[in-house]
């Protein structure tokens, strides 16, 4: 059936849906969304009508969907200024699905092994090894964080403290490190500490004393140490598939026969942002004796 409005010829929700392989449910909620309005409704009967031009925005709705992506990225998509800034999104869009993959991916072996009892073949995947660090001076930044708050809050705390270091200690002097002082899960809160080696100790201490008392920041020295370590990619940081890391140096340090001497640490020593999932980012580490 078709409809003469305005001259234009227009097709009936049915035969719309037909020609763009969609639903009328679907261009329904794509309507109710703002995604695929009708060219007109009918103001007695309610009936939509929609132009035979709007077919090519309807079929990318529904090829978009079949990525999986999300009703309000599709809008971001298609309503881009042009076809170059369309193709942006859609890459930082697909961009995101490979590091959710590759996170998940890492996390099924995680728990492959430990649901099978295999705990020993997955902690052979990752290959440990020791440092010397030699002493240097970080400020630092503590706060009780659960697991879930982690990611975030180790960006923002990081971001904060080597601004900083720039601005007002002299610079950043190595690679910034997350030092867990207690278990941090979904139930257990740390505390964390974020750190930051610096270049000026006296800058550094002159930086806080001029914060005051309102934010747990401090300027630590932190001795010479040895770390047990391994390296592992983006993919691998998250939570709880990290553990897996940091259970592989502890099972190596006991049949090393070392001991603890401090804290475990996260130390960062990539650009965050720029990595892919598979590259490294990231070193678990122990201070040992």
């Amino acid at each position: 059936m078709r409809h003469q409005v305005d001259d234009e010829t227009m097709l009936t929700i049915g035969a719309f849906a037909a020609r763009a392989r969609l639903s009328a449910k679907a261009l329904r909620l794509y309507d109710r969304l703002g995604l695929l309005a009708p060219a007109h409704v009918d103001e007695v009967s309610g009936y939509r009508y929609y132009r035979a031009g709007q077919v090519e925005r309807a079929r990318l709705v529904a090829l978009l969907r079949q990525l999986d992506m999300p009703l309000a990225r599709i809008a971001e998509v298609i309503d881009a200024a042009d076809g170059d800034e369309a193709a942006e999104r859609l890459t930082a869009y697909w961009a995101d699905v490979e590091s959710r993959i590759a996170a998940q991916r890492t996390l099924t072996e995680y728990l492959r092994a430990r649901l099978s009892g295999r705990n020993s073949e997955m902690y052979a995947t990752f290959e440990v090894e020791t440092v010397e660090v030699p002493a240097q001076v970080v400020i630092t930044e503590k706060r009780h964080v659960l697991a879930d708050e982690l990611p975030a809050w180790i960006g923002a705390s990081l971001g904060r403290l080597e601004e900083a270091a720039q601005a007002a200690c002299g610079g950043v002097a190595g690679a910034p490190f997350v030092v867990y002082h207690s278990e941090v899960t979904e139930e257990s809160d740390g505390p964390v500490e974020s750190c930051v080696p610096v270049a000026d100790e006296a800058a550094a201490r002159a930086w806080v004393a001029g914060l005051g008392r309102g934010r747990d920041v401090a300027v630590v020295v932190e001795p010479a140490s040895r770390l047990a370590f391994t390296r592992i990619s983006k993919a691998q940081v998250a939570h709880p598939q990290i553990l897996a890391a940091f259970e592989a140096v502890e099972a190596w340090m006991k049949r090393e026969g070392l001991e603890y001497d401090g804290p475990c640490r996260e130390i960062y020593f990539a650009d965050w942002a720029a990595a892919g999932p598979e590259d490294p980012v990231c070193d678990v580490a122990f201070p040992v004796r």
